[in-house]
C-alpha cells in the first residue's frame, strides 16, 4: 500500500553550500537513509522530513512551492518551515530537523523533539461539539478540533460497529487482499482517549431537535450539543431488479461490506460487478487480484466516459480487458436468481455472487429532521454551516458553493471529505474560515493511478498531453476555455502543479494574491 521510495539527494550531514539554496528554494537531500528537505525561508534556514505522514509518499517527487510541499500521491499538503501538515489527507505533521551553519555551509544534523500538536485553547463558546458520522469528515473535524486547542467535550456518534478507517482503501489494496486489516484504522484506538474523544460506535442517531439542542440516538439516549457536524455521507444505491436483494448481492460502503465481499471471492469464484463507477471497477481489479473470474455490466457504452472523456475511459477499460475482466456494456441487468445474471438482451452470467456500485445517495434525513435546507444534499454556505445556524454538514452530503464558479456543487471525494471536517472544525471555533480548496481524487486499478484535480463537470474541450498508450499523460478539461480539472497518469507532478494554478485563480479571483 505505501509507496515510500529510498532516500536519495546530498548527504545534507556533509554539509550542503549556502550558495546552493536560494531563498524560497527546497532541496531534497538525506540524512542516513532518511529522505529530508532543506529550505531557505525569509532567509532562515529550515529542514524537515521528506516522507509523507500519510503513506509513505516522497516528496522530493512532489512540488514544493517556496513554503509548502506537496506530497504526488494523494496531495497532502506540508508547511516547509513548521512540518505542519496544512490540508488532508496527512493529520499528522512532518520531522523537524536542526540545521547549523559553518562559514559557507548548511548542515543537517538530528531530528528536533516533536512540538505539542494542540494550539492554545480557542476560548471558544462551544464546550460540547457533538460529531455525527464515523467517517472521513467526521474524524478529521475531531483531529483539527484538538490541533487548533478546542478543550470542550467532542463526542462522535457512529453507526458503524468499526472506527473510523481509510475507505478509498476497502475497494482497492484491502479487497485485493494485498493490505491487512490493522492498516485501514485512521487513528489507533487509544488516540481517542489520548485525545479526551468520546468515540461511540453503533449508536445511529435518529432526530435531532434544534432548539433543545439534542441529538437522540436510537437507544432512547439524548446528548446535547453547542455546536454540531453532520458527516453522515452516503448510501450505496441498490438495484430494485428482482434478485439483488438476496444474501449473495452485496454493495461496498463499510469494512463489514468488504469483509462480506472478500469472503466470496475465492480463486475460481464467479463475479458480475454491476456498475461502471469508480466503486465497482476497483471492486473489479481487486476481485481478480484474489483469481475470481469477473463480468462487468453497465449501462455505459464507455466507463467513465461523461467524467473522463472516451480516451482515458477506453484506456482504463483496455487495462481491465487485458488483466481478464469481461464486460457487458449498454446494458441493463434484468434479474438474478442466485447463480445466474441475467441481462435485459436476454444474455445469461454465471455469477455466484454480485456486487453493485451504481452510485450512493446522500444521507440527508437527520438534516431535514432539523430544519436544515436539503436540495441534492444538505445547503450550506461558504463556512459549512447549514441553514440552521451552530449545525455544520460536510464530506459527501454538503452541498456547497464552489469557489471557482459559484455554482452549487456537492462531491463525494475522499480527501473533500477530510478537508471540508478540518474546515468545519475551524468556523465552529470561531475562525470564519470558507471552504475553498481545489477537488482532489485518485483512483488505482491494476497498478495503473489516475490523480485528478478540479472539477470538470460540463467540460466542452479536452487537450491531451502526453502519450495516452504509453501510460504517461495528462488530459486537462475545459469549460467555456478555462481551465477547470485535470486527469494525469504517470504525470504526479503535473497533477500537483495544474492543482496550484487552479487553487491560484481561485485566490486571485478572491483577492489574495
Amino acid at each position: 500500500m505505501s509507496e515510500a521510495q529510498a532516500a536519495t539527494g546530498p548527504d545534507l550531514t556533509a554539509g550542503i553550500p549556502l550558495s546552493d539554496i536560494t531563498e524560497g528554494g527546497t532541496i531534497a537531500g538525506r540524512v542516513s537513509d532518511e529522505a529530508v528537505l532543506l529550505s531557505r525561508i525569509d532567509g532562515e534556514l529550515y529542514a524537515v522530513s521528506g516522507t509523507c505522514t500519510h503513506y509513505g509518499g516522497h516528496l522530493p517527487d512532489g512540488l514544493a512551492d517556496g513554503r509548502t510541499v506537496r506530497c504526488p500521491l494523494h496531495h497532502a499538503c506540508f508547511d516547509l518551515k513548521t512540518g505542519a501538515a496544512l490540508r488532508a489527507p496527512a493529520l499528522d505533521p512532518l520531522d523537524r530537523w536542526q540545521v547549523d551553519v559553518d562559514s559557507d555551509k548548511a548542515y543537517v544534523s538530528y531530528k528536533l523533539k516533536a512540538r505539542p500538536e494542540s494550539g492554545e485553547d480557542t476560548g471558544a463558546d462551544a464546550r460540547r461539539i457533538v460529531i455525527i458520522g464515523g467517517g472521513a469528515a467526521g474524524l478529521a473535524c475531531a483531529n483539527e478540533l484538538r490541533r487548533l486547542g478546542f478543550s470542550g467535550s467532542i463526542i462522535m456518534l457512529s453507526a458503524d460497529s468499526d472506527p473510523p478507517c481509510d475507505r478509498p482503501n476497502l475497494s482497492k489494496d484491502y479487497l485485493a487482499g494485498t493490505a491487512p486489516e490493522e492498516w485501514l484504522p485512521l487513528r489507533p484506538a487509544d488516540w481517542y482517549s489520548d485525545n479526551n474523544i468520546e468515540l461511540r460506535l453503533s449508536t445511529p442517531v435518529t432526530r435531532i431537535d434544534p432548539e433543545a439542542r439534542t441529538v437522540h440516538c436510537a437507544s432512547g439516549e439524548n446528548i446535547h450539543f453547542d455546536k454540531l457536524l453532520i458527516a453522515t455521507g452516503s448510501e450505496p444505491n441498490r438495484l430494485m431488479t428482482p434478485g439483488f436483494d438476496g444474501e449473495k448481492v452485496f454493495t461496498l460502503r463499510s469494512i463489514a461490506d468488504a469483509r462480506a465481499i472478500a469472503a466470496q471471492a475465492t480463486p475460481g469464484s464467479r463475479a458480475v460487478v454491476i456498475g461502471a463507477s469508480f466503486i465497482a471497477m476497483e471492486a473489479a481489479a481487486a476481485l481478480r487480484a484474489r483469481g475470481a473470474e469477473v463480468d462487468v455490466v453497465a449501462v455505459e457504452h464507455v466507463p467513465f466516459d461523461r467524467v473522463f472523456g472516451i480516451a482515458l475511459g477506453e484506456y482504463i477499460t483496455g487495462i481491465h480487458q487485458r488483466n481478464g475482466v469481461r464486460f457487458h456494456l449498454g446494458c441493463v441487468a434484468s434479474g438474478y436468481d442466485g447463480r445466474t445474471v441475467t441481462i435485459a438482451n436476454g444474455e445469461q452470467i454465471e455469477a455466484d455472487f454480485v456486487v453493485v456500485g451504481i452510485g450512493v445517495q446522500p444521507r440527508t434525513d437527520l438534516a431535514r429532521s432539523a430544519g436544515a435546507e436539503v436540495d441534492n444534499g444538505i445547503l450550506v454556505d461558504a463556512f459549512l454551516e447549514t441553514s440552521v445556524p451552530g449545525i455544520y454538514a460536510a464530506g459527501d452530503i454538503a452541498s456547497y458553493p464552489d469557489a471557482a464558479t459559484g455554482e452549487r456543487v456537492r462531491i463525494e471525494h475522499w480527501v473533500v471529505a477530510e478537508r471540508q471536517g478540518q474546515v468545519a472544525a475551524a468556523n465552529m471555533v470561531g475562525a470564519r474560515r470558507p471552504y475553498q480548496s481545489v477537488p482532489f481524487f485518485w483512483t488505482q486499478q491494476f497498478g495503473t493511478s489516475i490523480r485528478y484535480v478540479g472539477r470538470g463537470a460540463g467540460w466542452d474541450k479536452v487537450l491531451v498531453d502526453g502519450d495516452v498508450e504509453g501510460g504517461s499523460f495528462t488530459i486537462r478539461y475545459f469549460r467555456d476555455d478555462v481551465h477547470c480539472a485535470s486527469a494525469s497518469v504517470g504525470r504526479d507532478k503535473d497533477n500537483l502543479e495544474d492543482e496550484l494554478t487552479l487553487e491560484n485563480c481561485i485566490n486571485a479571483s478572491a483577492g489574495r494574491v
